[in-house]
């Protein structure tokens, strides 16, 4: 048995215990780990210190390590997160529908776990909280695969948390880490049919088409996020600007940020320098058609196909004038990678057309993108961003986390 099957067989060993606890039990455990979070914040932070001197001998870029540093008010934030996790109702056990059939059959629709579940993802440390904890609370055992830049915080994570649950009474096991960053351990976990219920990648354009093309465990697909703001020539200006940038500077390295802007021509002249004042101030840098370095000029580096497709995560910003919502609506459709997409405008009609036609998990009308979060969605914590349609899109809260069975009883009944 390989190191990963040996993971897998642990998981599955552990299922059965996480699957029937009850919810005090778990809510239980998630106390216990949010308490040994701030109890240990000195040797995480210690431990995330070598995954930062890491990153910047490997001149991993500003905006990375910022997506991977620890400190005191982070693992606050992660502690206050697994808390709110505990305040969720627990689905599990739901009957979503009951009926009785003329032959007397009583059918019940009940909401079940969905198993193991197996997580790849990249940088951000405090993923490994947020996975364990939602798969926890809904009922499964994890297996998290985090990347090599922050295999020291994931380890020291992962083995508070396998200490606080085992402290509650569940087992250990229902956490796990892959601390092989290789490739072949990932590429195995691809391949863990036997063992994994379900795989979801959470990271980068790059891995998650890897695992997409490479994976026989069924897949969630999350994550990447070309996200557009399409400025309407009924629109606000300030309300505009704040939404813009907010959307490109408030936090640049996550998936919810814009990373295209599209311009109605007959507010271009008075919008856009309005918003590269702003930009400015984090020197974005601009890469936009011919009609936006006419009005802002030489700052303007001129925009490819490539640009406008790709997802940044950095301070720089594609942009586009354009001369009505249709041809706005068709370079977002073009583009998009159906995450989240804004209209800022004051036109009802224009608002529902944009609503209406634009394909993404989450569509907005006057408000920043950075909304689309499970917190911020009233779904505590998430396990990510679902881009596709079957099962689960948008933020992947508790409820996304399971599936259903049919309870269904008699008094002999034969067909």
């Amino acid at each position: 048995m390989t190191y990963i099957e040996q993971l897998g067989a642990n998981a599955k060993a552990a299922e059965k215990s996480i699957a029937t606890a009850s919810t005090m039990l778990k809510n239980a455990a998630l106390k216990e780990i949010a308490n040994a979070l701030i109890e240990n914040t000195d040797l995480i932070i210690e431990q995330n210190r070598l995954d930062l001197q890491n990153a910047k001998e490997n001149n991993i870029s500003e905006v990375m390590q910022d997506r991977l540093m620890l400190n005191s008010d982070r693992i606050k934030n992660i502690s206050d997160c697994v808390l709110k996790i505990i305040d969720l109702d627990d689905v599990i056990g739901n009957v979503e529908y009951g009926a009785v059939r003329p032959n007397g059959l009583k059918i019940s629709k009940v909401r079940v776990p969905l198993g193991v579940i197996g997580i790849i993802f990249e940088s951000r440390p405090n993923v490994t909280v947020d996975a364990a904890t939602l798969c926890m609370k809904a009922g499964n055992a994890v297996i998290l695969r985090g990347g090599k830049e922050a295999v020291n915080s994931n380890k020291c994570l992962t083995e508070i948390m396998r200490k606080a649950v085992a402290k509650a009474g569940l087992p250990e096991d229902i956490i796990q880490l892959v601390t092989d960053t290789s490739r072949e351990s990932a590429n195995e976990m691809m391949k863990m049919n036997k063992y994994l219920d379900v795989l979801i990648p959470r990271g980068g354009a790059g891995l998650i088409s890897a695992v997409v093309a490479n994976a026989t465990v069924p897949v969630i697909e999350t994550g990447v996020g070309n996200c557009h703001v399409y400025v309407d020539s009924s629109a606000d200006i300030d309300m505009a600007v704040n939404i813009a940038d907010n959307g490109k500077t408030q936090r640049p390295s996550v998936c919810n940020a814009i990373e295209n802007l599209i311009v109605h021509k007959d507010i271009a002249e008075s919008f856009l320098p309005a918003i590269k004042k702003k930009f400015d101030e984090h020197s974005v840098q601009i890469l936009g058609c011919e009609r936006t370095k006419a009005i802002l000029g030489d700052c303007v580096i001129p925009a490819t196909d490539e640009d406008y497709a790709t997802e940044f995560l950095d301070y720089k910003i594609s942009v586009k004038v354009v001369d009505s919502i249709e041809e706005a609506i068709d370079h977002i459709s073009k583009y998009t990678t159906h995450h989240s997409e804004c209209i800022v405008t004051s036109s009802l009609p224009n608002a529902e057309k944009f609503q209406n036609e634009i394909d993404a998990a989450a569509v907005y009308v006057n408000a920043s993108t950075r909304f689309t979060d499970g917190s911020e969605f009233g779904f505590g914590a998430e396990i990510g961003i679902s881009t596709q349609k079957l099962h689960a899109r948008g933020p992947m809260g508790l409820k996304e986390l399971t599936s259903v069975k049919y309870i269904i009883s008699g008094n002999g009944q034969i067909r």
